[in-house]
């Protein structure tokens, strides 16, 4: 025969709590811990296409590349959004010039569902910089398909780099 303890709702509660009051104010020094930077190079991982079954039937998918200054009281420059294929070839510059990004917005940029040429291992590489330290902008690559009944849609994100000196 084996015996269980069970603990009282009330016990349950009060470890519950307990683990809360521990987990919060960690929770709030690690996003306190965010870094401000004055700007950054940003690899961005996108799939023109992904492989689906044990064929590997392509699965082709349309690419938007977001950039949003998180900053509430400052602007970034996005100095440059280039597109890379799977073997590392640049494809396309999306900017001739830098634009500004004003406090809190964003942008974008799209790679459409029939341009195939980026491949399973396409990369945005996006460039920015700002006058004053702030906080780093989001940017994300976000893959979607629809056909007939069927959706796909995943997102991943940027991750700073160091860039290669010219």
């Amino acid at each position: 025969m084996t015996m269980t303890t069970c603990l009282p709702r009330k016990q349950i509660m009060a470890a519950l709590t307990l683990a809360l009051l521990w987990i919060v104010p960690l929770h709030a020094a690690w996003a306190a811990d965010a870094r401000l930077s004055k700007g950054q190079t940003l690899y961005v991982p996108v799939y023109s296409h992904i492989y689906s079954g044990d064929r590997e039937r392509p699965v082709y998918l349309a690419v938007t590349v977001s950039i949003r200054n998180t900053d509430p009281t400052h602007p970034i420059h996005i100095n440059a959004v280039d597109y890379y294929d799977s073997a590392g070839k640049q494809l396309r510059r999306f900017m001739e010039k830098p634009i500004t990004l004003a406090p809190m917005a964003s942008t974008r940029f799209v790679v459409k569902e029939s341009d195939k040429s980026g491949g399973s291992g396409a990369n945005f590489i996006v460039s920015w910089q700002s006058d004053t330290p702030v906080n780093p902008p989001l940017t994300e690559g976000v893959m979607i398909s629809t056909a007939s009944q069927l959706g796909i849609s995943f997102v991943t994100r940027g991750v700073p780099i160091v860039a290669a000196q010219p």
